[in-house]
Parts: structure tokens; C-alpha cells; sequence
């Protein structure tokens, strides 16, 4: 391949990524699975999952499932909903996985964080709150590693 091809279809795969990373941000609460995600920009689920964690450092799952979190914190953070409706109202089908998800990425379980959060972010704009909050997959790794940070 010359490599005006290979950057042309460099350019074309990072196309067909972000619409794959755009469409886990809107549909996050839909059940999606790679293979679907694979489907939908023409690529195997393999070669997607492969070129999404070199473009973003994490797998479609993982990405998926911290957009859930994040979802699920703001969720918690309003105190009104129980962790079993937060679970299944941000698209996970198992209370289990989500709150073993959850307490990966947070550093505590989905009930504790409610119980925590529920006034730790009152008064922020909603903007700052999600950022604030926001949580970050292995964090322990990447401390021990400050150039990844």
C-alpha cells in the first residue's frame, strides 16, 4: 500500500471510531455489545476493539461502561433513585456487573457513593460537578505512571 492509501484509510478508520465512541455516548443506556458496534462501521468486532483501545486507551466495553458510571454517579448524586434503578436506567442488565464496575472505577460501592454524594455536590453547576466527579479507570496505574496521566 503507498502510504498515501495508508493514511487515507489511517483517516477512515479514525472516522469510523469516533462514530462508533459517538454512538456509545448517546446510546450508552441501549444494550450494545462490540459486535453490534462492529457491524455498524463495517469493521470485525476484533479490528474495532483493537484499533478503539490504540485511538482511546480503553476497549468499547470499557469506554461504555465508564460513560455508564458517570452516568449512574450523576444519577446517585441526586439521592432519589434506588441503586437498582440507576443500574437498570443506565443500561446494565446485571445489578452484580454494574456494581462491580462501579466500585472499580469510583473506589466504592454504588449505595456508599449515594449515601456520600448526595450533598457533596450541591451548589456546583451541573458542568463542574461532572467534571469534578468524573471517574478515571486505573487510577492506581496511571499514579505510578505520571507520564500517562
Amino acid at each position: 500500500m503507498t502510504s498515501r492509501a495508508a493514511e487515507d484509510q489511517r483517516l477512515s478508520d479514525l472516522a469510523r471510531l469516533r462514530r462508533v465512541r459517538d454512538r456509545i455516548d448517546r446510546e450508552y443506556a441501549q444494550p450494545l455489545d462490540v459486535e453490534a458496534l462492529a457491524r455498524g462501521v463495517h469493521m470485525s468486532a476484533g479490528h474495532l476493539s483493537r484499533q478503539f483501545r490504540l485511538a482511546y486507551g480503553d476497549s468499547p466495553y470499557a469506554y461504555l461502561m465508564t460513560r455508564r458510571v458517570e452516568r449512574a454517579m450523576a444519577l446517585l448524586r441526586r439521592g432519589d433513585l434506588s441503586v437498582t434503578d440507576v443500574c437498570f436506567a443506565v443500561g446494565c442488565a446485571s445489578l452484580g456487573t454494574f456494581s462491580t464496575r462501579f466500585t472499580e472505577l469510583v473506589g466504592m460501592p454504588p449505595s456508599v457513593y449515594r449515601d456520600q454524594a448526595a450533598g457533596a455536590a450541591a451548589g456546583l453547576p451541573a458542568c463542574v460537578a461532572k467534571q469534578v466527579t468524573r471517574p478515571i479507570r486505573n487510577q492506581e496505574a496511571r499514579a505510578a505512571q505520571p507520564h500517562l496521566a
